[in-house]
């Protein structure tokens, strides 16, 4: 007996998310849970927004409706509306999602695991001293350590010496190294 993906997605979505991710999903349904004779909730020209667009036009073709992650331009106005969800919304939907596992169903956002890892890998690590052939400033004593420690190693190979000179010369007397 095989069930298709969309009864899987279904099944899952009104059972086992939290209602924070069904709320949304109700609202906005990937693709792969929309059946055939469904449609988005909310279509885009009734909004206002610039449907226009070859950008607007792809986000609709792709999910069906507007992303409510993006800002939307308005068609007469051309004034930017910002998103439904604000960055923090957003990076909360998606560690939700991807604690249950239906991360790859919300619509494209930059908190997404997939953009946050092409930046990475894009921008790398983005710490200053980190590059190739940097080095972090850090404290004075952190940048002199190596040059005391060679120091203090060069004392200590010749204190053997430094002592027999000090018995030598009677035990201070005519001294003119002393130690630091």
């Amino acid at each position: 007996m095989s069930v298709t993906p969309a009864v899987n997605l279904r099944k899952l979505a009104t059972t086992e998310l939290p209602p924070r991710l069904l709320r949304f999903f109700a609202k906005y349904p990937p693709k792969a849970i929309l059946s055939v004779n469904q449609t988005a909730p909310v279509p885009a020209s009734s909004l206002g927004l610039d449907t226009t667009s070859e950008h607007a036009a792809n986000q609709i073709e792709t999910l069906g409706f507007l992303n409510p992650f993006k800002c939307q331009k308005h068609s007469v106005t051309g004034a930017r509306h910002d998103p439904v969800f604000s960055l923090r919304r957003q990076a909360d939907l998606v560690k939700l999602a991807r604690k249950h596992g239906v991360e790859e169903l919300l619509p494209p956002t930059v908190k997404g695991t997939e953009e946050r890892m092409r930046r990475r890998a894009e921008n790398g690590l983005r710490v200053k001293g980190t590059g190739v052939g940097q080095r972090v400033k850090g404290k004075e004593s952190e940048r002199t350590m190596k040059a005391r420690l060679e120091k203090r190693r060069q004392a200590m190979l010749e204190m053997p010496q430094m002592i027999q000179t000090w018995k030598e010369r009677g035990h201070g007397r005519g001294w003119k190294k002393w130690p630091k």
